[in-house]
C-alpha cells in the first residue's frame, strides 16, 4: 500500500520532506522492529518516548515516519496533531477494517472481565461459531495462543490480531476493554457490536487520578458504540442494573440496552440461587423465557458474570438452551477462584482478586463454603493506587480468621512500605507479616487443618513476580502445589 493511500484516512496532516510515495509493507511503533518498507509511528509512552528513536528507525530502514513534532529527514515525514489517533486510523485501514467483518463483543468493568469473556466464549463456541479472545490472560483463537502484554492491546496489535482472527475464520471476537485502553484510544476505529459492563469499584487511581476520570474512561466504550439501528446490525449495551454506574452508561449510549441483575426489574435476572461447593445453580429469566442454569464456579459475583454473559449472547440471538449448555461446560479460568489439588485435607484457592471489591466477593464465597478457618495470603502491588491498600487489608481481616500480609508485585517500592500502608486500615486487628511470598504461602499451608480454606490473592494467573525491574518466575498455583507435595 502506498504511503499516500495509507494516510488518506487522516483528514488533516502535513507531508514534509521528500515527495516520493513509498510502498508501505509494515507498520511499527518500536524502532527495533523497523525494517525496509516500514512506516514508523513515533509515540510518547509512559516510560519512553518513541520520538527519541526516530533516527534509529531511519537507520533500520524506515520508509516514512509519522509523528506529532516537526522534523527534517531524508524520508517522508507525516506530521499530525495526535499520533495515537493516527495510529488507530492507519492500522485499521492497513489491515482492512477487520472488526467490521465479524461480530465484536467488548467487556469493561473493574472486576469480572476475564471470567465473562470466557463464559461468552464457551456459549458462542457451543452455538457453533468460531471465537477469538483478547484479554488479560492471552490472545487466543483455536489452538493458537499468544501472551498478552496489556489487557487491551494497543491499536496496532489489536488490528493485527483481529486481522489474524479473520484469516482463521473467526466470526466472533471477544475483547476485554480496560480503562487505560479506552482513555488512550486503543479501540478507535474498532466496530463494537455488543458492549458489556460488569461493575465499577475503586481501581487504577494511580493512572486516572480520580474516580470521575475512571468512570468517564469506562463510559467511552458505550458512547463510542455507534448509532447504528439497522435491524440486521443492531448495537447493544449490556448493563448491570445493580450497579449505580449503569445510569451513566444509559445516558452515554444510543444503543439498545439490555439490563441484568438480581431483581425482577432487570431484563435478565436470576432467582432460586443455590450454592454448592464447586458449582452454582439458578433460574435465569429473560425476555423470551426462563431456563435453569448451572455454572461450575461459585459465588454471587459469578452469578452476575453469568447473567452478563446470558444477556450478551441473548443479544446475539443464541438460543437459551445453547446458552445453558455453554455455561455448564465452560472450562475453568486460570487464576480465577482456581482450586489447587494436591491431595491435601484442606482447600487452596488462587485468585486474581486485587481490588477491595473483588477480594470481598471471593471471601464472601469462601465463607459460604468453608467449615473451618480462612487463611488469607494477600499483598498489594507497588507503583499502583496506594489508597486501596488499607481497604484491601480491612477486607482481608474482616473475613479471614488468619491473615498474612506479604509481597505482591512490589516493583520499585519496598514491600515493607507497602505493608505499612495496608496496616493503616486494620488497627487493632490480628494478622501476620511475612514479606517473602513463598514463605507466606508455606506458613499458611503448615498451619491449615482439615476443612480450612487458604486463599492466595492478588496475582492469580501471573507467572512472574515483579521486583524492581526484574521479572522473577513465580506462579502462586505451582508454588502452592509444590509446597503441599513436600508437606504431605
Amino acid at each position: 500500500m502506498r504511503l499516500s493511500e495509507l494516510v488518506s484516512c487522516i483528514p488533516f496532516y502535513e507531508w514534509k520532506g521528500p515527495t516520493s510515495d513509498p510502498i508501505i509493507h509494515s507498520i511499527s511503533h518500536h524502532h527495533k522492529s523497523v525494517k525496509q518498507g516500514t512506516l514508523f509511528i513515533a509515540l510518547k509512552g509512559e516510560k519512553r518516548d518513541g520520538r527519541d528513536f526516530i533516527q534509529q528507525a531511519v537507520l533500520n530502514g524506515a520508509a516514512a515516519v509519522l509523528c506529532d513534532i516537526e522534523l527534517s529527514l531524508s524520508i517522508p515525514v507525516i506530521q499530525v496533531k495526535n499520533s495515537r489517533h493516527a495510529l488507530a486510523q492507519i492500522t485499521n485501514l492497513f489491515y482492512g477494517y477487520p472488526s467490521y467483518k465479524m461480530n465484536v463483543i467488548g467487556i469493561t468493568g473493574t472486576n469480572g472481565k476475564t471470567t465473562v469473556s470466557h463464559m461468552i466464549q464457551s456459549i458462542v463456541d457451543y452455538a457453533g461459531e468460531k471465537t477469538g479472545v483478547i484479554g488479560t490472560l492471552y490472545m487466543k483463537q483455536g489452538a493458537q495462543t499468544k501472551t498478552s502484554i496489556n489487557t487491551t492491546p494497543d491499536s496496532l496489535l489489536l488490528q493485527q490480531t483481529l486481522s489474524d482472527f479473520l484469516a482463521h475464520n473467526v466470526t466472533t471476537s471477544i475483547i476485554e476493554v480496560s480503562s487505560h485502553g479506552l482513555a488512550q484510544g486503543r479501540l478507535f476505529g474498532c466496530d463494537i457490536d455488543i458492549a458489556v459492563f460488569t461493575n465499577l469499584t475503586q481501581d487504577h487511581l494511580d493512572y486516572h487520578g480520580t474516580m470521575d476520570h475512571y468512570r468517564w474512561s469506562k463510559s467511552l466504550l458505550f458512547s463510542q458504540l455507534g448509532h447504528n439501528h439497522f435491524m440486521d446490525l443492531p448495537k447493544f449495551a449490556i448493563v448491570n442494573d445493580d450497579d449505580p454506574f449503569s445510569e451513566m452508561i444509559r445516558q452515554a449510549t444510543s444503543a439498545h440496552i439490555i439490563s441484568y441483575g438480581l431483581n425482577e426489574r432487570s431484563d435478565v435476572y436470576a432467582s432460586k440461587i443455590t450454592y454448592g461447593r464447586h458449582s452454582t445453580a439458578f433460574t435465569a429469566h429473560t425476555p423470551i423465557g426462563t431456563i435453569n442454569i448451572k455454572i461450575p464456579v461459585v459465588g454471587v459475583f459469578n452469578v452476575y458474570n453469568a447473567l452478563a454473559s446470558i444477556a450478551a449472547t441473548f443479544a446475539k440471538r443464541i438460543p437459551l438452551s445453547a446458552i445453558a449448555e455453554g455455561l455448564k461446560n465452560m472450562q475453568s479460568v486460570p487464576g480465577r477462584f482456581e482450586i489447587v489439588e494436591a491431595n491435601q485435607p484442606f482447600t487452596i484457592i488462587v485468585d486474581y482478586a486485587h481490588t477491595p471489591d473483588s477480594l470481598e466477593n471471593v471471601l464472601q464465597a469462601i465463607v459460604k463454603m468453608r467449615a473451618g478457618r480462612t487463611f488469607v495470603v494477600v499483598g498489594c502491588g507497588g507503583d499502583r493506587d496506594k489508597t486501596k491498600r488499607p481497604l484491601m487489608a480491612k477486607v482481608a481481616c474482616g473475613y479471614g480468621t488468619d491473615v498474612i500480609f506479604t509481597a505482591d508485585n512490589p516493583r520499585s517500592e519496598d514491600p515493607a512500605d507497602i505493608i505499612k500502608d495496608m496496616e493503616e486500615g486494620v488497627p487493632g486487628h490480628n494478622y501476620s507479616v511475612i514479606l517473602d511470598r513463598k514463605e507466606a504461602i508455606a506458613y499458611a499451608i503448615s498451619q491449615a487443618k482439615e476443612d480450612d480454606v487458604i486463599l492466595i490473592a492478588g496475582k492469580g494467573h501471573e507467572k512472574v513476580q515483579i521486583i524492581g525491574n526484574d521479572l522473577i518466575p513465580f506462579d502462586d498455583k505451582e508454588v502452592a502445589f509444590e509446597l503441599v507435595k513436600g508437606a504431605f
